[in-house]
C-alpha cells in the first residue's frame, strides 16, 4: 500500500493537476465521455463491450482549471472475462489514484446488480464521488434517472456524452469540488518514446518493468494491449512519454474493428513519436512483420532503437549476439546505424541500458549543427572527393547549412543538382554520421540549386 501511495503522489507531483477517473461497468459510455472531455479520439469506441481494458490518462480542462483524467475498464463483478480480475484491480487503483470519481451509469439498462456492487465500493471513498447518468436525451429519460437515487450516492447528473448535452453543470461542480493545486509551470511538449513491434513481443511487460508496477494489462493472449497509452517517465535526469501501442498484425489478420483500430493506433503513435523503441521477440527474430514496422518508423524519419527481447530464453554461446546482430543489420540495409540491446523485460536485463540508448538517438535526432562548422568541416572533404561528373558535366557544392526541420536535414546547394546521383548522397550522409554521431537517426541529403 506505501508503494501505491508513492506511485500516487509522483503522479500527482508530475501532472500538478488533479486526477479525476471515471468508473463503471462496461459499455455505458465512460470513453465516449473521455474523448469529449479531452477532445481527441485517445481511446477505443466500439460497441462490443469491455473494450477498454486499461486506463488511459488524458488532459482536460473546464473554466481555466487543468485536470487529468483517467478512463478505466468497465467494473464487472463474477463475468468469466479472463480480464475481469485485472480490471477490477485497475478500477480500484484509479479509485486510489483519483482526487474525485466520476460514476457512470446508464439509464437504458436502469439499476443493475453491477453498478450497485460499484457503488458500495464508492460510498466508502471519502473523496468527492460524482454520480452521472448518460444517455438522457429527452425528458421522459430524465424522469426514469430518479431511480438511481436508490445507490445512496446522493444528487445525480443527467447527461448524453456522445452530443455533450448535460455535461456542461457535471464540469462546474467537478472543478468546484477539486481541491486547489499549485500552478505548474508551462513544460513543453515532453518527447515520445513509443514501443512498438509485433503483438506479444513484450512491449508492456518492458513498461511494466521499468515503471515497476503493473500499468498494463498483461497476459499471455496477444492483443491484450488494444490502445496506445502514455507513461510519463524519468531517468537519467531526463524526462518523457512512454507510449505502449497495440501490436501490430498482418493487415489480412486484421479481421476485428477492433484490431484495425488498434493497428491505426499503432500507426498513429510511430507517426507522432520521437523515438521507436521496436521490441523485437528474440525466439522468432527480425521477420518480415518486425521490417515492416522498422521501414514505417524509418519512412516518417523517427529515432530507432531495436530491443532484441526475452533474451533470457535462447541458447547462446559467445558468438550467438554478434550473429544476432548481423543478422538484424542486414535486413536493415541500407539504414544500418541502429542501436541493438539485448533485454529480458522479465529479469529487467539491461532494461536501462535500452531507455539510455533511446535518450542518446533522441538527443542525435534534436541536434543542430552550426552552418559555419558544417561548412568548415565539409566544403574540405568535398574538394578532396567530389561528385563524379555526369554527362560530361562538373558538380560544384558551394555551400551547406542544416534545414529548421525536427530530424536531421541537410541541403547541399551547388550548380547542377540533377546530376548528382544516390552512392554520392550516401556518401555524403555516411560522412555526416560519422563526423557528428547520427546514430539511430535518419539523415536527409537534399541537393538544391545555387
Amino acid at each position: 500500500m506505501q508503494a501505491l501511495t508513492g506511485y500516487v503522489m509522483q503522479i500527482k507531483h508530475e501532472i500538478m493537476s488533479n486526477i479525476v477517473a471515471i468508473v463503471g461497468r462496461p459499455n455505458v459510455g465512460k470513453s465516449t465521455f473521455f474523448n469529449r472531455l479531452i477532445q481527441r479520439r485517445e481511446a477505443i469506441v466500439d460497441a462490443v463491450s469491455g473494450v477498454t481494458r486499461d486506463r488511459h490518462y488524458g488532459k482536460s480542462d473546464w473554466n481555466g482549471k487543468e485536470f487529468s483524467l483517467i478512463d478505466t475498464g468497465g467494473y464487472v463483478k463474477g463475468s468469466d472475462d479472463i480480464f475481469e480480475a485485472e480490471i477490477d484491480k485497475q478500477v480500484e487503483l484509479a479509485i486510489e489514484e483519483a482526487d474525485a470519481i466520476i460514476f457512470m451509469v446508464d439509464v437504458e439498462t436502469g439499476v443493475t446488480g453491477m453498478d450497485e456492487d460499484v457503488a458500495t465500493l464508492l460510498r466508502k471513498v471519502t473523496k468527492p464521488v460524482f454520480l452521472v447518468v448518460n444517455k438522457v436525451d429527452n425528458g421522459k429519460r430524465a424522469e426514469d434517472a430518479v431511480e438511481f437515487y436508490s445507490l445512496g450516492l446522493g444528487e445525480y447528473f443527467t447527461i448524453a456524452s456522445i452530443n455533450g448535452s448535460g455535461t456542461g453543470d457535471l464540469l462546474d461542480a467537478l472543478v468546484k469540488a477539486l481541491p486547489e493545486k499549485e500552478q505548474d509551470e508551462e513544460q513543453d511538449e515532453l518527447p515520445r518514446f513509443a514501443v512498438v513491434g509485433r503483438p506479444n513481443a513484450g512491449k508492456s511487460s518492458f513498461i511494466n518493468a521499468l515503471i515497476g508496477k503493473d500499468r498494463y494489462i498483461v497476459t499471455d493472449i496477444a492483443g491484450t494491449t488494444r490502445d496506445s497509452i502514455d507513461t510519463k517517465y524519468n531517468r537519467f535526469g531526463f524526462d518523457f512519454n512512454l507510449v505502449d501501442t497495440a501490436g501490430i498484425r498482418k493487415k489480412t489478420k486484421v479481421k476485428e474493428d477492433l484490431e484495425f483500430y488498434s493497428v491505426m493506433r499503432s500507426v498513429r503513435a510511430i507517426e507522432h513519436a520521437d523515438v521507436c523503441l521496436l521490441v523485437v521477440d528474440a525466439n522468432r527474430g527480425f521477420d518480415g512483420q518486425v521490417q515492416n514496422i522498422f521501414w514505417l518508423a524509418q519512412r516518417n524519419r523517427k529515432g530507432i532503437v531495436i530491443l532484441v527481447n526475452k533474451w533470457d530464453l535462447v541458447e547462446k554461446d559467445h558468438k550467438t549476439t554478434i550473429a544476432f546482430e548481423k543478422h538484424i543489420l542486414q535486413q536493415c540495409e541500407p539504414f544500418t546505424d541502429v542501436p541493438i540491446v539485448f533485454i529480458s523485460a522479465l529479469t529487467k536485463q539491461r532494461i536501462y541500458k535500452a531507455i539510455e540508448t533511446a535518450v542518446e538517438v533522441y538527443k542525435n535526432r534534436t541536434k543542430k549543427i552550426k552552418t559555419s562548422v558544417l561548412n568548415d568541416t565539409f566544403l574540405p572533404i568535398i574538394e578532396s572527393y567530389p561528385p563524379p561528373a555526369y554527362k560530361g558535366k562538373f558538380v560544384k557544392i558551394k555551400y551547406i547549412m542544416q534545414l529548421p526541420t525536427p530530424q536531421p536535414q541537410f541541403a547541399f546547394f551547388c550548380n547542377l543538382p540533377q546530376y548528382v546521383r544516390e552512392p554520392y548522397k550516401r556518401f555524403l550522409e555516411n560522412k555526416l554520421r560519422d563526423i557528428f554521431d547520427f546514430t539511430g537517426v535518419p539523415v536527409s541529403v537534399y541537393m538544391r540549386k545555387k
